[in-house]
């Protein structure tokens, strides 16, 4: 009887860790699933970030769709390009769609950079509900189209970005030591200028360096955050280096 509760016990004892090793295993493996899954969401997100690098932006302003982006792409400073307007309102069926005429009858367009903007001289494409407006990057960086006013009764008011205007070293070949853009090498020395500035700002403070006081704590995140800009400038000049 002895034995052969004794027996009973190991029994019990191995189909126990049995059942355990099983759970543990089906749990690693949820794991493991659930880390797959959420990077193969990650590689999706992050390849329709590429995707989308030159695509062109649509806003809804029911009921009608907008869409804004260059002609030629990628924009290049100093090269004749055009700013592209789809204007359509979209049909009963998916992905048919009605381009709208007369758009900019009561409708102005601007392109903004920074505080300067220029109202844009619309021309009608021979496509229904497209239209351009020529123009001449002069400078690198990011551009945003201003629509106000209305379409047939519905009032407009949007701003809609578009692609940066990059510089023409990404077309020069073979690339020249002097094809960088004299912007960019100024943003750098601005930049290093500030950090320079905020390093002097804070010795001129007497900020107490002791980790344990207040004082200390103060003076590790400014520390934290100039070696943040200067891994920024450092970052920028790699990037320039890299288009050449």
């Amino acid at each position: 009887m002895f034995v052969h509760c004794v027996r009973n016990l190991k029994n019990y004892q191995f189909e126990s860790c049995t059942i355990l090793v099983k759970i543990i295993t089906h749990a690693i493996v949820f794991q493991v699933v659930n880390y797959a899954f959420f990077a193969i969401i990650g590689l999706i997100a992050l390849g329709f970030s590429f995707a989308s690098v030159y695509a062109h932006t649509t806003v809804e302003v029911a009921p009608y769709e907008i869409e804004v982006g260059w002609q030629d792409e990628p924009p290049v400073v100093g090269l004749l390009n055009a700013i592209t307007i789809h204007v359509r309102e979209p049909g009963d069926v998916e992905g048919v769609s009605t381009g709208i005429t007369s758009a900019f009858k009561k409708l102005e367009a601007s392109v903004v950079s920074g505080g300067a903007s220029k109202v844009l001289d619309i021309n009608v494409d021979p496509r229904p509900g497209h239209y351009y407006a020529k123009i001449i990057p002069t400078k690198t960086g990011s551009l945003q189209v201003e629509l106000k006013g209305e379409i047939n009764g519905v009032q407009i008011d949007t701003v809609i970005p578009i692609e940066d205007v990059e510089s023409t070293s990404i077309l020069d070949f073979p690339p020249t030591s002097s094809s960088s853009s004299g912007q960019e090498v100024t943003a750098l020395k601005n930049a290093v200028t500030s950090l320079q500035k905020d390093i002097s700002s804070i010795k001129a403070q007497g900020v107490v360096t002791n980790t344990d006081s207040d004082g200390g704590a103060t003076y590790n995140f400014a520390v934290f955050g100039l070696s943040l800009g200067a891994a920024g400038v450092i970052l920028a000049i790699i990037a320039m280096v890299r288009r050449k």
